[in-house]
């Protein structure tokens, strides 16, 4: 249930990472509460995930996750590079959070 709770918590990290965007400096009202509320949300998974993963690994998923659908969804929704080497090294963030989920002893 932990890893269920951490890839919410790594995907609500996604919401509020890309609705930053939109928030225009928290000068936008709507896009500002659902960005608040998916941090809200993407913190309390992640506190959840913590009490039966360990800190080091669970943290470096969630950062991975957010830092992979930020840039997937760049890409998608605002037009930024799809240079080769960029998407190698997202594929290498894939990589190091499949590596971890694997070795992990919960």
């Amino acid at each position: 249930m932990a890893w269920v709770q951490l890839f919410f918590a790594g995907l609500f990290e996604v919401c509020w990472a890309v609705g930053l965007k939109y928030t225009e400096g928290f000068s936008k009202l709507w896009p500002s509460v659902w960005t608040v509320m998916a941090m809200i949300i993407s913190f309390w998974l992640l506190a959840a995930a913590l009490r039966t993963l360990p800190v080091g690994t669970a943290y470096a998923v969630w950062t991975g996750i957010g830092a992979v659908g930020t840039a997937i969804l760049g890409i998608v929704l605002f037009g930024e590079s799809r240079e080769v080497l960029r998407l190698l090294a997202i594929g290498l963030i894939v990589a190091g959070i499949a590596g971890l989920k694997l070795t992990s002893p919960a």
